[in-house]
């Protein structure tokens, strides 16, 4: 299948302390801009009290937009820089928000970077990651006799059944991969005997 871009698997939440500053970094897989904003506006309403609420995004299959905000720490220090290891950990598609409740120590410059960066780092680490690839969904009505060869040829045929519905036939929706689609249609129509409906 034709590899499209990595991004997260599911949401990650991570929380460290630094000099007595509290983060908390939360990351998660989006689809677009307006998403990202709406996860950013969910956890700036969740930590409203918080000093800092530092958002970053990258989106796109090639990375097209990253972009970070600072909000209110020193220019350079929080939103760039977690927006830049987004990029730099191949990731796309992916929102973090890293929160701050100032401690009373200051950090620096440098430290600042450091503290953000990590923290948004243990959340991309907890939400795991997710290769996209490029597939075609099609779905197909068959007899119930050919239900079980259909489910048994997965095991072995570049294909995946996504979900199976049981009617007067039976409606699978099935996915592979673009250059796959002559193969996977052949073996279907073989193992049908030529019955095979594509709605």
């Amino acid at each position: 299948m034709a590899y499209l871009f990595t991004t997260l698997r599911t949401e990650g939440c991570a929380e460290q302390t630094i000099e007595k500053s509290r983060f908390i970094a939360h990351a998660a897989p989006v689809s677009s801009r307006e998403e990202a904003e709406a996860y950013i506006a969910k956890i700036r309403a969740q930590y409203r009290d918080a000093t800092h609420n530092v958002p970053a995004f990258v989106l796109g299959d090639k990375q097209q937009t990253v972009w970070g905000s600072d909000d209110g720490e020193p220019g350079g220090t929080a939103g760039s820089p977690v927006a830049l290891l987004i990029s730099s950990e191949g990731l796309t598609n992916v929102v973090v928000v890293v929160t701050r409740y100032f401690g009373g120590i200051k950090l620096g410059p440098g430290g600042l970077v450091r503290a953000y960066t990590s923290s948004a780092r243990m959340a991309l680490e907890a939400a795991g990651r997710l290769d996209v690839y490029e597939s075609v969904t099609k779905r197909i009505k068959i007899d119930y006799s050919f239900l079980g060869k259909i489910q048994t040829a997965e095991k072995d045929q570049p294909f995946a059944i996504l979900g199976t519905s049981y009617e007067d036939k039976v409606c699978m929706d099935v996915s592979y991969a673009p250059e796959d689609e002559e193969t996977v249609l052949g073996t279907l129509m073989d193992i049908c005997s030529g019955s095979l409906e594509i709605l």
